[in-house]
């Protein structure tokens, strides 16, 4: 991809030698790549430079000399779908409609309206696949302890030492969350990433269970509503009993 920040000759409209998806993306491939094509799920690294349809650039990572990378999947809509479509070490250009960008009128000096991407696709890091969804993710099964609390348990994966967390230790986990009809909804594993945080400052259910855990286990819990989030939480939490995979990695 040429270096030049000026705006490209078709930046007011995809030309006919675009390609329109079904969403209303429209893209074609400036210079092809020999690598695979990253999973919306894929961490990437590009350099890209981003114009209004006026000409005006508004953004650019070769303006700042420097690279830049993140999750597929929290960008907006038309980068999500069109770096799928791309292979590693190709150029691309990219007009993306404002229903798969910022809107019209997005306000916060975020740019409105169609706009258009030239984006080279420099690498891919595929995170691990998400863990199998546990066979007794639908309901307590009758190998589980239960608590006073209502909260179900049982181990995994034994650990090592008798020493267990407290209610203010700052613990780090591997952890997946299931809904109850096998639908993963969160998981650090699939991040690759340990999540570290003290005990009481999270749901009832992992605080109290990770203090029945020693370090290395890895611990199933059904967590009940009440001890969870709620039957109908909102803000995109999920509601009713939830089941946890959780390795106790550390604590302190």
């Amino acid at each position: 991809m040429s270096s030049t920040l000026d705006a490209p000759a078709d930046v007011a409209a995809p030309p006919a030698d675009a390609t329109t998806t079904s969403s209303g993306l429209a893209w074609k491939v400036l210079s092809p790549g020999d690598g695979p094509k990253p999973s919306a799920r894929a961490e990437v690294t590009v350099h890209y430079s981003g114009w209004k349809t006026d000409g005006s650039l508004f953004d650019s990572s070769r303006q700042r000399g420097t690279p830049t990378s993140f999750p597929l999947n929290r960008v907006i809509k038309g980068w999500t779908e069109g770096l799928q479509l791309m292979e590693q070490g190709s150029s691309a250009r990219f007009w993306i409609p404002a229903e798969l960008a910022y809107g019209t009128n997005p306000g916060g000096g975020r740019p409105g309206g169609l706009l258009v991407f030239d984006v080279e696709l420099l690498s891919i890091s595929e995170p691990p696949p998400p863990p199998a969804v546990p066979e007794d993710v639908g309901s307590v099964p009758g190998n589980a302890d239960v608590t006073a609390s209502g909260l179900a348990h049982r181990v995994i994966v034994a650990g090592t030492g008798e020493t267990r967390p407290g209610a203010r230790n700052e613990v780090t986990v591997h952890y997946t969350g299931w809904q109850t009809n096998g639908e993963m909804f969160d998981s650090s594993v699939t991040r690759g990433t340990p999540a570290s945080f003290p005990l009481n400052r999270v749901i009832k259910g992992w605080t109290e269970g990770l203090q029945l855990m020693v370090k290395g286990e890895t611990r199933r819990f059904w967590i009940p509503a009440e001890l969870a989030y709620g039957h109908n939480p909102g803000g995109g939490r999920p509601g009713g009993m939830l089941v946890f995979d959780v390795e106790l990695l550390s604590f302190r």
